[in-house]
């Protein structure tokens, strides 16, 4: 894929951000064109989630770019979102319909309620749709479906509640050397996992992302605009969107099925990027709740179905600086910030730049997935040498 993401930024990522989600998309936006040296006049394209409130012709007025050539939006808010995105605006540089190109995703998830709430109980007289064969039988929220595959994975593969805990450990000890994380200064053992209080059996409340409120973009271009600007590039490998009749969003997931996005995106991905998954370095699995990071470990086929549990371990493979595959290495949507994924793209960026506070030595390839389950989005980033 000729592309390459040449700028990153963010707002602070709180509980209480005080300000429109229109202002938090213009300051994400514009801290990532300062960080690559571009002016307003050099931007023409900006690609967001479907589900983001914001409007494109009024991100571009606000920070002043004076047209857009391009404008496109990708649905499924964290499954086809993140990559989705990205891959949008690369498909864009790459066919000349822009020069550069905006993926962002901004929202008050936390205070101001701006992302629709699927997890709240309809109060309407009836239920309508899908929701006619869920609600009656009380499953409002993506949780609730989530703890029902991840029972499922329990009963046939022997997986426990504490091999879901590692998983927050090790997002939790990635975010407190995060000054940025929403968990920074907050450590959490497995003892405080299993403590806490039960959202939906078996998902605890460490078990579940942040809800947060913020803003966070990067700014894809093609290499060879890319060459002027201020960052080394950071180029898009492979990129891929995945779904099929199994990823309805409103279906219950059976951990026994073939995934149908994720099998879709892994069948080309690392084929298209020219490498295997021994060459990545550091790993961005999108971390909503944490049975899914341990069912999407097996998807992506970094280890066979039914032996997550075993590849999680006690989590050391994937803790910084000693594992030998950091995860999520800012904190993930469990402890750095929910941003529906966006983040986990940034860090990715800034560990191929060489400037993570959790730096992987040398990494030259990283991995990065959107949220499984649904349809989704993955892509491989490479740096050059």
């Amino acid at each position: 894929m000729h592309a390459a993401i040449v700028g990153i930024g963010h707002t602070e990522y709180s509980r209480d951000s005080g300000r429109s989600e229109l202002k938090l998309a213009c300051e994400a936006i514009g801290a990532a064109m300062r960080d690559a040296g571009l002016r307003p006049d050099e931007v023409d394209g900006i690609a967001k989630y479907t589900m983001d409130n914001n409007d494109p012709v009024e991100i571009a007025r606000c920070p002043g770019l004076p047209r857009l050539r391009f404008f496109g939006g990708v649905p499924y808010g964290g499954g086809g979102g993140p990559a989705g995105t990205v891959l949008l605006a690369a498909m864009a540089v790459t066919t000349g319909q822009a020069q550069a190109v905006i993926a962002f995703r901004a929202m008050n998830e936390r205070s101001g309620r701006g992302t629709p709430r699927f997890g709240q109980a309809w109060m309407t007289d009836r239920a309508e749709g899908p929701f006619s064969y869920l609600a009656p039988y009380g499953l409002f929220s993506p949780a609730q479906m989530v703890a029902m595959a991840a029972r499922r994975h329990m009963h046939l593969y022997g997986t426990e509640s504490r091999h879901f805990g590692e998983i927050a450990r090790i997002c939790r000890h990635h975010a407190n050397l995060n000054p940025d994380a929403m968990m920074h200064g907050k450590p959490m053992t497995l003892e405080d996992h299993q403590a806490s209080r039960m959202i939906a059996d078996p998902l605890r409340l460490l078990d579940c992302c942040l809800e947060t409120d913020g803003g966070a973009a990067v700014i894809v271009t093609t290499p060879e605009f890319a060459r002027d600007l201020c960052q080394p590039p950071v180029h898009i490998a492979a990129a891929g969107m995945g779904g099929g009749a199994w990823n309805n969003r409103f279906m219950v997931k059976d951990a026994e099925a073939v995934h149908n996005e994720t099998t879709v995106i892994t069948e080309h991905l690392f084929q298209d990027a020219g490498i295997t998954h021994d060459d990545i370095d550091v790993l961005f699995i999108y971390d909503h709740f944490t049975p899914m990071v341990l069912m999407a470990l097996e998807d992506f086929r970094f280890c066979p179905r039914g032996e997550g549990k075993d590849f999680i371990g006690d989590g050391s493979r994937f803790r910084w600086p000693q594992g030998h595959l950091p995860m999520n290495t800012s904190g993930g949507n469990l402890s750095e910030g929910y941003m529906h994924g966006m983040q986990n793209i940034i860090e990715a960026v800034r560990q191929l730049r060489g400037t993570a506070p959790c730096q992987v030595q040398g990494a030259q390839h990283a991995f990065v997935s959107a949220g499984n389950a649904v349809p989704s989005s993955a892509m491989i980033l490479r740096r050059d040498g």
